[in-house]
């Protein structure tokens, strides 16, 4: 990945919904001008979400999404169903798409209340206004995807809904032009070829477009590197490395990691501080979920897999049952648990890394991330954290 390309985390994620047939699947083509979902008469062509990364003017990067009709039936129907939920959950912005001829239905109604109720900014898009066109109130609109009706009305009227949030920073905010800032990045066996990992992409990224000076060392060669710049305005470390660059950094210089840089991003560094310390509550017998937001092949000395069961287990000196999960699968009853762990999220949008959050929280199991939870067990949690700003 280019520092210049843009995360699909980062992205603005737009979901079509709709029931069988209501033109989905043609309307989401039309708005992109591509071929991305198959269009046939048929009812339930679509059978599983169809995402696209792209960029949309006027919005710039989103991620499209058509997805299968919400009142599809049988067994595979309500498999399909469960997946545009899951949809849901990471939906910036929605579109209901209503046939014109029926007209609202039920169906219709029901995603309505759910775009409603987690508080999801939607339009219904009226589709097939060749054939009978609509009186439209707000946040409505009669489109054709046949012969391009409003179609550009329509995609202004999604940039409408897009939340111009006050620009975040990973790191950019905590420094002043010209400041120095020294990321430890090891290069290990389970580290991608040829790239950073994202977070280090995305913080490198941000110290520039701050005006900062990003020094980007091995941990190996970071005492050396302190020589050469003795007064950075922090230290940013892999957690992997955390007790190590303790240890080097001295205590008047401030360090963090990456990790709980991105819970403070993501939004959930309080919750993820209190999940950290409920560590110290584990029990024989009790489960934690490690749960990441991508899907790779994991390799031996492998952070979620080897490195964080081994250290939990070390810590609390108790038996634990490690269960894992990965990608957009999330489950959807924590009970089991009785902690979860979760990386950084930085493949995941902020809406879906937050759901996963409230969900553990509505549930009373507490929710850390890796690099705060690695900061908790060596004993450096308070210095981590201890930054002006974060």
């Amino acid at each position: 990945m280019s520092l210049n390309d843009t995360p699909s985390g980062e992205r603005i994620h737009i979901g079509f919904f709709g029931k069988r047939n209501a033109g989905k699947s043609s309307l989401v083509n039309a708005v992109t001008g591509q071929d991305l979902s198959i269009v046939s008469e048929v009812k339930g062509t679509t059978t599983d979400p169809v995402s696209k990364a792209m960029e949309l003017l006027p919005l710039g990067a989103v991620v499209i999404t058509d997805t299968a009709g919400y009142d599809d039936e049988g067994t595979l129907g309500e498999m399909r169903i469960k997946k545009t939920n899951q949809i849901l959950n990471k939906t910036d912005i929605a579109v209901l798409v209503v046939d014109s001829e029926t007209g609202l239905t039920d169906t219709d109604r029901e995603l309505s209340r759910l775009f409603r109720e987690k508080n999801i900014p939607y339009i219904t898009a009226y589709n097939k206004s060749d054939i009978k066109e609509i009186e439209c109130g707000e946040n409505e609109i009669s489109v054709s995807s046949v012969n391009g009706t409003n179609i550009y009305e329509l995609k202004e009227k999604i940039a409408s809904l897009a939340v111009r949030e006050t620009e975040k920073h990973i790191v950019g905010d905590l420094i002043q032009p010209n400041d120095v800032v020294i990321l430890v990045t090891p290069i290990d066996a389970a580290a991608p070829k040829g790239r950073l990992i994202l977070p280090q992409q995305m913080t490198i990224r941000d110290i520039l477009d701050s005006d900062g000076i990003a020094v980007v060392t091995k941990e190996f060669q970071l005492a050396e590197t302190l020589k050469k710049f003795p007064c950075p305005k922090m230290v940013i470390t892999d957690s992997q490395a955390f007790e190590m660059v303790n240890k080097i950094v001295p205590e008047n210089i401030p360090l963090t990691s990456f990790s709980i840089l991105m819970a403070r991003y993501k939004g959930f560094l309080e919750t993820a501080i209190k999940g950290a310390e409920a560590i110290n509550s584990l029990k024989d017998g009790d489960t934690v979920l490690i749960s990441e937001g991508c899907t790779h092949h994991r390799q031996c000395g492998d952070i979620g897999s080897i490195k964080l069961p081994a250290l939990v287990r070390k810590f609390t000196g108790r038996e634990i049952d490690i269960k894992l999960s990965s990608g957009h699968f999330f489950p959807e009853d924590l009970s089991p648990y009785a902690l979860i762990m979760h990386c950084g999220g930085c493949m995941l949008n902020e809406r879906e890394v937050k759901h996963r959050m409230q969900s553990a929280v509505s549930q009373n199991v507490p929710f850390t991330n890796y690099g705060m939870a690695i900061a908790y067990m060596t004993g450096i949690l308070k210095r981590s954290i201890d930054i002006k700003g974060i």
